[in-house]
């Protein structure tokens, strides 16, 4: 009989496949529309809108390949635990993966966001889009601290800072709205709910989370690591476990991050050649 943290492990996998499909799929057709002279119901992309799908198209293999490798090797960070016995469970290797998809996810935003914004020729919102990526740098550097020292105050840096670079791209969603062309209006109004649900759940959920965790740790004169000791200790130690009460806490979040998320991934491949957003060169030259 198979523990609920197995079962839901396998469900995670499956996704991962699916995921790993879709994304070939989507790459492929993608591929193909740019190859395509013309056809009764098809028409090529345009240069401008093929070189942002492009890069769409690599920086989504990158959050794609990252989730479904998470997803067959899953851990919790800071406490160690691993679903498989092997180095390729390791958190050292973990963090690394998911720090390179992290990144390439928020690259895909970024790059949203700036195509919206050079098509609506408003430079506020490109300059919320240049800031992005930075800041999910820093991100990714408390969550490599939280990791390493085991100190979850990093996390909670972290995902306010993710919370907080969600929250400006809801606002310059937002404010492009009224400001677009209306074929823009109706993407631009569902990012922007997605985007202020996702802002909520971080800060009501995730963020006040690890918040509870730093306290309790504190609370009981927990000791945590140096870097160093972080960097070795990383490495080479990981706890199997199949317990749901040591995965309870990691279910939902890892659930939704290694399915939606990742869907949103693939969808953002497509929506320039839906939306025909990338048609502004002489803007583009302006603005740089």
């Amino acid at each position: 009989m198979y523990s609920t943290p197995v079962v839901w492990w396998s469900f995670l996998c499956g996704i991962s496949v699916l995921n790993v499909l879709v994304w070939s799929a989507s790459a492929t057709f993608l591929h193909n529309r740019h190859l395509v002279k013309s056809t009764v119901k098809l028409h090529p992309l345009n240069p401008g809108d093929w070189s942002v799908m492009h890069w769409q198209i690599i920086l989504s293999s990158g959050y794609v390949l990252g989730c479904a490798y998470r997803s067959a090797f899953p851990v919790y960070d800071v406490q160690r635990v691993v679903m498989v016995d092997s180095w390729l469970s390791s958190v050292i290797v973990g963090r690394s993966v998911a720090t390179i998809a992290e990144l390439c996810f928020a690259a895909q935003w970024a790059l949203l966001l700036r195509c919206v914004a050079l098509s609506c020729k408003n430079v506020a919102a490109f300059n919320v889009s240049r800031l992005i990526v930075p800041l999910i740098m820093l991100a990714e550097v408390f969550s490599w601290y939280a990791v390493l020292t085991t100190a979850n105050i990093g996390h909670v840096l972290e995902e306010t800072i993710w919370g907080l670079s969600a929250a400006m791209m809801v606002g310059s969603f937002a404010y492009l709205i009224p400001r677009s062309d209306r074929t823009l209006r109706p993407f631009l109004a569902i990012a922007s709910a997605a985007g202020l649900a996702y802002v909520t759940y971080m800060f009501t959920v995730d963020v006040p989370m690890y918040w509870d965790r730093w306290v309790f740790d504190e609370g009981h004169g927990h000791t945590y690591m140096s870097v160093a000791e972080g960097l070795a200790d990383t490495s080479g130690r990981w706890v199997v476990s199949h317990s749901w009460k040591d995965w309870e806490s990691e279910v939902v979040w890892m659930s939704l991050y290694f399915s939606v998320a990742v869907w949103l991934s693939i969808g953002l491949m497509h929506v320039a050649s839906i939306l025909r957003i990338a048609h502004t060169p002489v803007w583009l030259k302006a603005a740089k």
